[in-house]
């Protein structure tokens, strides 16, 4: 089982719209409800593959009912924590060119008893022994910025290994408090953590490897359409996939995480399939999650300690 935990979760109101222009009536082609946050994501994208998970999450106000509904209808195992404020509704505008654009409310403000409360409910569930802890997205006002490297020790005392999602200051907190198991930032974070642009691939393994020094083991960096990268103890691997026909490019990164985690392989494997999960994604409309059917792994490359050289805008 794979424990996630979405600190600021959503109800996604998906617009479909063949163009987005200012000012104008515009007609929706599809509209869709969907259960939102990256560790939301993380679990239904799993789920719909067949592996067990569960999901802790904030749960106020009428969109907390929604989303516990949401997910259970898509079999995932809630483990709600209650707040007094309600948790967020986003709006999702998605046109026919693959171009999304998101509108996310800031969230909730959790009083200090609630934090508390969503870090004792994690620490219950890793006492059951979950494969992987997985902390991810933005934390909504009154969390404090270090929650996810608080997350972090709770997991290692419980022998846990943990994935970390984020961006901003929790994402930099984790990371310089190190022992994160696992962290995945994009192309823009990574640049964003280490304070410069990250043009190459080469860019990108050496600030990978700067980040695995503060004492983290594992970095995959999604990048885009361009692949990702996977940098361990010892290799970096490159893997792209022919682009698709975008629809909506949100939650590819949360179903390349899962795929990722999805099950034990040798890293080029793992990374491949994270690649495959993530490009299904991109394919599909708004915050849909792929199923097997979706998924082509053997249209995904692997490279093993590609060309440092290669511009990653190039490939």
């Amino acid at each position: 089982m794979i424990l996630t935990v979405t600190p600021n979760p959503s109800v996604d109101h998906t617009l479909e719209i063949a163009a987005l222009t200012r000012g104008d009536v515009l007609r929706v082609q599809r509209s869709g409800l969907h259960a939102g946050g990256k560790g939301v994501n993380v679990s239904r994208v799993l789920r719909r593959n067949g592996q067990a998970t569960r999901a802790v999450l904030p749960v106020g106000g009428p969109e907390g009912g929604r989303l516990t509904a949401l997910l259970a209808e898509h079999g995932v195992v809630t483990v709600p924590v209650p707040i007094a404020a309600a948790i967020r509704g986003n709006v999702t505008i998605a046109e026919s060119d693959g171009t999304t654009t998101k509108l996310n409310v800031p969230g909730p403000v959790l009083a200090e008893d609630e934090g508390a409360a969503l870090l004792a409910a994690v620490a219950a569930e890793l006492a059951l022994g979950p494969r992987w802890l997985v902390a991810a997205g933005s934390l909504p006002s009154g969390l404090p910025a270090d929650f996810y490297a608080r997350l972090a020790r709770i997991a290692a005392d419980s022998g846990v290994p943990m994935a970390v999602d984020s961006s901003g200051a929790p994402l930099e907190i984790a990371a310089l408090a190190g022992g994160i198991d696992l962290l995945k930032p994009n192309h823009e974070e990574l640049a964003g953590l280490i304070g410069r642009d990250l043009p190459t691939i080469g860019d990108v393994a050496e600030a990978a490897r700067e980040v695995q020094r503060w004492g983290n083991s594992t970095i995959l960096v999604t990048l885009g359409g361009h692949g990702a990268l996977l940098a361990d103890a010892e290799h970096t691997w490159w893997a792209g996939a022919p682009p698709p026909v975008p629809r909506s490019t949100v939650g590819a990164g949360d179903c390349a995480l899962a795929g990722y985690l999805s099950g034990d392989a040798p890293p080029a494997e793992r990374l491949r399939r994270a690649v495959a999960w993530g490009t299904a994604a991109v394919t599909l409309p708004g915050t849909t999650v792929p199923g097997p059917d979706d998924i082509d792994p053997g249209a995904v490359g692997v490279v093993t300690d590609p060309d440092p050289a290669l511009v990653v805008k190039e490939l």
